[in-house]
């Protein structure tokens, strides 16, 4: 299951999303974001859904490879739906004990569980088509305002670029040591969930030691390339913004739109 790990990872492609430039994807992910906790209504949840299906259509990424992607956050909306099921008004539809299964409390979820995956799923599409070197120049340029604050952009960006290439680098290494381990006897399918929580505390020491490792190999490739932050550092390809952006700036303008006159009508 760790090779299914795809956040993170670049799926090459040349789709109008692919082409869009970093700093409309991330603006675009970030409005998306915040608009959608604002989806608190079925009608709402419904247009975000439009929008979300529109961008992933658009970007032309599969949804095998999305959803492939996502068995690592299934448990986390698992427990928030469940954590909400049970607190809601409404008709009481089970109960048991001091837990009850209520329609308010049900709906409540559904809408819930479904705009958490829109966030997932939302960011993501971010990270698939968009390169890191590409994602790193799009941050530092939207940021860029915060170095009148002597903040430092250039090597924020770097870090967080940094740690989305980690994931899927962190993911594969693990796969190896899982496999080392069970040659050696190790089993992490048996028993029950805690059991097998517990066969992968032995798996945890190797990894940081390879994190570490790794880390220390990048940090020496960095310094042999004299990296020096990226204050004064030319782009090889600058950021330019192209027709293809002032349409995914419209897009996002009616999504918002469709949004504020929703609130208005259906709060």
């Amino acid at each position: 299951m760790i090779k299914d790990m795809t956040i993170g990872q670049y799926y090459e492609g040349n789709s109008p999303v692919h082409r869009l430039d970093p700093r409309t994807k991330l603006i675009i992910t970030i409005i998306y974001a915040i608009l959608v906790f604002f989806c608190t209504t079925l009608p709402l949840v419904i247009w975000a859904t439009v929008g979300l299906v529109v961008y992933v259509l658009m970007s032309r990424v599969p949804l095998r490879h999305i959803f492939r992607g996502l068995k690592f956050v299934w448990f986390f909306v698992i427990v928030t739906a469940v954590v909400s099921l049970f607190n809601g008004d409404g008709e009481v539809l089970w109960s048991w004990w001091k837990l009850s299964v209520t329609t308010g409390g049900l709906y409540r979820t559904g809408i819930l569980t479904m705009r958490l995956f829109y966030l997932i799923v939302g960011s993501s599409i971010m990270t698939y088509t968009t390169m890191p070197l590409r994602l790193t120049d799009g941050l530092e340029r939207i940021f860029s305002f915060l170095k009148v604050f002597r903040v430092p952009v250039s090597e924020m960006a770097m870090m967080i670029s940094i740690a989305l290439r980690f994931i899927p680098i962190l993911m594969e290494e693990l796969d190896k040591i899982i496999k080392a381990q069970t040659s050696r006897g190790a089993d992490f399918e048996a028993g029950n969930v805690f059991k097998r929580i517990k066969a992968y505390v032995p798996v945890l020491v190797p990894l940081f030691a390879s994190s570490i490792r790794r880390a220390t190999e990048l940090a020496e490739a960095m310094d042999a390339r004299c990296y020096q932050g990226g204050e004064g550092r030319t782009k090889l390809v600058p950021l330019e913004y192209t027709y293809r952006d002032v349409v995914a700036y419209g897009c996002l303008a009616v999504f918002a739109v469709g949004v504020i006159l929703g609130r208005t009508v259906f709060m």
